[in-house]
């Protein structure tokens, strides 16, 4: 192993303790617009993501529940990644992101995103990385509800 791989090791999990420990937009939002539970049945990750859109603007986005680090870290991650981007800005974002741990990643600028292409040495982490992703696309595409009640 390389000094650069070592050093990129070193950030990865730098990265994912601190955003585990203090995960960034972790709250319940009464006035989201938009929501999606998603679950992951093979580990037990269960989260929340809560959205609040105006003008087609990711204004506010949030996430509750419980995960391993990887699951937690990706959540708060993505929350800092989509805040103030347009839905079709968000949706392209998703479909990259999914690629970088999946695929073949597109040419683009990940940001602290990028420190989860560590997941692809552990597939079977890749579902971690990717639920509040996956759940995050589901709130934008499947549940608008203006008058939420839970």
């Amino acid at each position: 192993m390389s000094a650069m791989d070592g050093n990129l090791r070193e950030l990865y999990q730098e990265v994912i303790f601190d955003h585990n420990r203090q995960p960034r937009n972790f709250h319940d939002m009464p006035e989201a617009d938009h929501h999606a539970d998603g679950h992951n049945p093979l580990c037990g990750d269960q989260l929340t993501v809560y959205l609040r859109i105006n003008n087609d603007v990711i204004e506010d986005v949030s996430f509750v529940g419980h995960g391993c680090a990887i699951s937690t870290a990706s959540a708060s991650l993505m929350t800092e990644a989509v805040k103030g981007k347009t839905v079709a800005e968000v949706e392209a974002l998703f479909k990259d992101f999914h690629a970088l741990l999946t695929d073949t990643p597109p040419e683009r600028d990940f940001g602290k995103l990028a420190v989860l292409t560590g997941v692809r040495e552990f597939p079977a982490r890749v579902k971690c990385a990717t639920l509040a992703w996956h759940t995050l696309h589901n709130a934008l595409i499947g549940d608008h509800d203006p008058a939420r009640t839970e």
